[in-house]
């Protein structure tokens, strides 16, 4: 069986979470799959409780190369034919550890790698440059989107070595959520039957939650009848905050939530604004509460969002078809229900964690067979 490390910081809440943890579900059986990660964190606790095999090596910070020595001991004990690294973090170990591991190295590029730190200028500085020097120094290349593989190979990568693996969520097994009364109630929301539009995002320009306020506040200035959420945090929040003062009474800032199915299960509508995704899993999750996604028309959403059949797609930073959609299905309830059935048959028919595991397995394959070629 093919033995496969996996390497990601720990730190991880989003998308490459869901990711890794749908992954590892989709593997089993198929893969000898295993994770190290860098920080003792939720992502630990949780990898833990869903009982896949973890360990951490822990870093006193980022350029601690400590963990270099203790990863290619535990390399050469076990065995592994393949080390697969997720994120910023892990890819600058991956450059260090290659010296000492005759091995293939493959990374998932989970977003555009340009604009994880575009919101630090000291981050975007150090960390943006370190990764792109980190990121040539691979064998082979995992996206997350079609066109996140032609990003790559735009920017000097060999095509040859690029796989694409959309993402897949567990849809046998949702989560346990609360009510929407009882979600609401948890922020102190006066509800009486409004309709809710939230978006669960980083509050970072990338995300542009600029466009998702500007077309809140178009809405309002026709229908007042609706509430807009907002999960997440980020160094935006107070420029967000100033653009919603004219309407705060109908816009909420939840901060970090933690049951995103809770969220989701308290939406009518959900929105995202992003001016560059990869393929986003918050999409994914909202279609299995059936629940419908107007989004921006970018990365891989043309996969899953297909105009007047799944959902809604917008130009990115257009607030004003955002508002249109909105108050169409404002108006439009039973269409709002279709999209929402129609999505969440799709996303099952073809985005499951089973399907996402199989098309890694036969990844891992090609890059064996290819090797052996080499060799």
């Amino acid at each position: 069986m093919i033995k496969v490390l996996h390497l990601i910081s720990g730190g991880d809440t989003g998308g490459a979470k869901t990711h890794i943890f749908s992954l590892m579900k989709g593997l089993k059986g198929l893969v000898d799959a295993r994770i190290i990660c860098f920080i003792k964190d939720s992502f630990y606790e949780e990898a833990v409780e869903k009982g896949f095999s973890i360990k951490v090596f822990p870093q006193k910070k980022r350029s601690d190369m400590s963990v270099v020595k203790k990863l290619r001991d535990e390399i050469k004990k076990e065995n592994f034919s393949i080390i697969h690294a997720h994120g910023a973090r892990a890819n600058f170990i991956c450059m260090f550890l290659k010296k000492y591991v005759d091995i293939p190295f493959v990374t998932t590029v989970h977003s555009d790698y340009k604009l994880d730190f575009k919101d630090n200028f000291y981050k975007n500085l150090i960390f943006t440059n370190l990764n792109k020097i980190a990121l040539k120094s691979f064998d082979y290349y995992i996206t997350v989107s079609d066109s996140f593989k032609d990003m790559l190979k735009d920017r000097g990568f060999k095509k040859d070595k690029i796989f694409v693996l959309y993402n897949g969520i567990d849809n046998e097994n949702i989560p346990y959520y609360v009510s929407k009364d009882e979600f609401l109630n948890r922020y102190k929301i006066d509800y009486n039957g409004e309709f809710i539009v939230g978006i669960a995002a980083r509050l970072d320009k990338v995300k542009d939650l600029t466009t998702f306020i500007r077309g809140a506040r178009e809405v309002l200035k026709e229908n007042t009848d609706v509430i807009f959420l907002i999960a997440g945090e980020g160094e935006e929040l107070s420029h967000l905050q100033k653009e919603a003062e004219s309407f705060k009474n109908n816009i909420f800032f939840l901060g970090f939530v933690n049951d995103n199915y809770s969220f989701f299960n308290a939406l009518d509508l959900n929105v995202l604004t992003s001016i560059s995704e990869s393929f986003p899993y918050v999409i994914l999750e909202a279609s299995t509460m059936n629940l419908t996604s107007v989004a921006t028309d970018v990365g891989g959403i043309d996969k899953i969002i297909f105009d007047d059949e799944t959902g809604y797609k917008i130009k990115v930073s257009d607030y004003t078809a955002l508002k249109g959609k909105i108050l169409y299905l404002y108006n439009n309830r039973d269409k709002l229900e279709k999209l929402g059935e129609n999505i969440h048959a799709y996303v099952n028919k073809n985005f499951s964690y089973k399907s996402m595991g199989e098309t890694q397995f036969e990844i891992y394959k090609n890059i064996l067979e290819e090797e052996n070629e080499i060799n």
